[in-house]
């Protein structure tokens, strides 16, 4: 497998510490408003991040979430043809600069989400926390929602145009989980939410670049088995998320890494057995003494212990890694 690192697109130390745990595979966000360059359908601007990658003893495997403004593709809104356009270029960029995985999501309007993100948890370090009884009940303005019948029918046009491109470009891309996942939030339509919806996107294509993301926490608070879901999607998993998390979708708390109810190990050897050789990186770790709760899920020294213990693990069951 492939240990790889969230990291920005401009070097901090983050870049340092993790080259010095040694990872050398990155995943990148590489949108505008985090970059200070175009949106990656410019391929000099995904070139740039590229070669900041590659001088710093870097490859850049992946890039993850949405590099623009979704909105109209998930919508269904009048200039999503436009939009579509300008995601085939982003797909036939990284195709060109030898970037092989996209992580997307097909949450409308709202993405990630949690209620509270300073959760005193062991040893006073703070995470987050979704309970859906405290999200405001109030719904969003109409021209935002979507129904989930209606997302169903916009992430189908998203395939059908898309999968051909990336299956062109040579460019797997890895569909997320919503997280939270639950069916509605806010009067807003999510449909990523159970295994048998993955099962219900994958029969659109069955390209080799249309895959899945496999968020373990995701799939195990929807309540499948981990064997099951792994067993059932290996030949589609093309990217996977180690982090762990206690509760139900309705309400749930991230975890270290060794310190939720999961058996991490064991769900390492399922990997192991189902043949899955994708990259895989530590993702929502909680904020530990010393540092900033701004990045919650995202600060340094959570992700270096957890990247420790995520070889710790593959190194005591002899799977390889690079």
């Amino acid at each position: 497998m492939i240990i790889a690192e969230f990291l920005p697109a401009t070097p901090d130390l983050s870049w340092k510490l993790a080259r010095q745990i040694g990872v050398t595979h990155a995943i990148v966000k590489a949108a505008p408003e985090l970059t200070g360059l175009e949106a990656p359908w410019n391929r000099d601007a995904l070139r740039t991040i590229c070669q900041r990658f590659s001088d710093a003893g870097f490859q850049l495997i992946g890039v993850e979430g949405d590099q623009f403004d979704m909105q109209r593709i998930k919508l269904g809104r009048a200039g999503r043809d436009e939009d579509l356009e300008k995601y085939a270029a982003m797909l036939g960029n990284m195709g060109e600069l030898g970037i092989p995985l996209l992580c997307y999501n097909f949450m409308a309007t709202i993405g990630w989400c949690r209620t509270r993100v300073d959760v005193p948890t062991r040893g006073g370090a703070f995470t987050s926390r979704f309970t859906l009884s405290e999200l405001s009940s109030e719904p969003v303005a109409e021209a935002k929602c979507v129904t989930r019948e209606k997302l169903w029918e916009n992430y189908t046009y998203f395939i059908r145009n898309i999968i051909p491109v990336a299956e062109k470009s040579g460019v797997a891309m890895g569909l997320h989980p919503d997280d939270p996942p639950i069916s509605s939030l806010r009067g807003i339509g999510r449909i990523f939410t159970t295994p048998g919806a993955f099962e219900k996107a994958m029969a659109l294509s069955n390209s080799p670049s249309h895959g899945i993301t496999f968020c373990q926490a995701n799939f195990a608070v929807m309540g499948s088995e981990l064997k099951e879901s792994i067993q059932r999607f290996a030949k589609r998993i093309k990217f996977i998320h180690f982090r762990d998390l206690r509760g139900t979708p309705d309400c749930f708390e991230e975890t270290f890494q060794d310190d939720g109810p999961t058996d991490m190990p064991y769900v390492m050897r399922l990997y192991h057995e189902a043949g899955l050789n994708v990259p895989i990186r530590v993702d929502h770790v909680p904020t530990m003494a010393g540092e900033s709760n701004a990045l919650h899920g995202y600060a340094v020294l959570g992700r270096l212990f957890a990247v420790g213990y995520l070889k710790g693990i593959m190194d005591a069951l002899q799977i390889p890694y690079s």
